[in-house]
């Protein structure tokens, strides 16, 4: 990282045990207030047992209770800080955080959430009463293997982030972050589709090849998609402010590592595993207008970055 030290932007680091103290203070801050958050959502006797949608709250709270405590760390580390902390009032870094969130929180999320989807609605046959209730589920002899292709879909969207790169650099970020989204709209329909037929079918083995593909088309567009949201930081934000801002929104997108299979395993005890593809579709269409009014529409204060 000293090739990206600069007199007007580094603080004096110090010697290399200075530097992991302040690094490891910074990250303590992180772990504490994520304990927190976690004390409230789990079940008690561990936890506080707090209601299903607390935990959205509760996850803005860690959120800002990192930040607002990260304001208050003194010494000569607090100007640096102080200059980073400048991207929370340019609106492109929300912006940027809800659209990256669709691009890389939904590849985490998916690496997490995959394996689970293919083991459970291909996994088992699911017999459901009139009312849509669970009667009865047995396991499926013919059921895919989770472990088999599981892993091909991070791998997928990991192998084509740089080409998502290297397109968004010949055409526009924000282009290419259109397209992705469109793609991850009519894939996410498309998933949620088969899953519906799968988990309602006595041979759910049939629906699994058009999942899979389709599955496949929504790492692969994430992937591309984590590419194109890059380049449209590096080029909307000011260079002092576009590391913080990659920083920032790379932590916030995280959290689909816990959003989406939160999601999907409600709504598989629910019954209703598609409902949670619906709720991603709807998000991706949000992102989707967000990157055309800021960054492709006649009101863009950046044309395509």
């Amino acid at each position: 990282m000293n090739n990206l030290r600069t007199d007007v932007v580094s603080p004096q680091i110090g010697s290399p045990a200075t530097a992991m103290s302040k690094i490891l203070g910074m990250l303590a801050i992180g772990f504490v207030t994520s304990i927190a958050g976690l004390y409230i959502i789990l079940p008690a006797p561990i936890g506080l047992g707090a209601p299903d949608w607390a935990k959205w709250f509760v996850l803005a709270g860690v959120i800002y209770a990192t930040v607002l405590l990260m304001k208050l760390i003194p010494g000569d580390i607090k100007p640096n800080l102080q200059r980073q902390f400048k991207i929370f009032g340019n609106k492109h870094t929300w912006v940027m955080s809800i659209i990256y969130t669709m691009t890389f929180g939904s590849f985490i999320g998916y690496s997490a959430a995959f394996a689970l989807a293919i083991k459970v609605i291909f996994g088992f046959t699911h017999v459901l009463g009139a009312n849509g209730a669970m009667v009865h589920s047995a396991v499926n002899p013919n059921a895919p293997s989770a472990l088999m292709y599981a892993w091909m879909g991070p791998f997928i969207g990991a192998l084509i982030r740089p080409v998502g790169g290297w397109i968004a650099d010949k055409v526009g970020g924000a282009k290419v972050t259109q397209m992705v989204s469109i793609v991850m709209v009519a894939a996410a329909l498309g998933v949620a589709y088969y899953m519906k037929s799968a988990y309602q079918s006595a041979t759910p083995e049939q629906f699994f090849v058009p999942f899979f593909l389709l599955f496949l088309v929504l790492f692969a567009a994430s992937g591309i998609g984590n590419g194109s949201t890059f380049r449209t930081i590096a080029m909307v934000f000011p260079k002092e402010q576009a590391g913080p801002a990659l920083g920032w929104t790379s932590a916030v997108a995280a959290y689909g590592a816990f959003i989406i299979p939160q999601v999907f395993g409600e709504q598989i005890k629910a019954t209703t595993p598609e409902n949670a593809l619906y709720g991603f579709a709807i998000f991706y269409v949000v992102c989707l207008l967000l990157n055309w009014w800021y960054y492709l529409g006649p009101k863009a204060e950046f044309k395509n970055p």
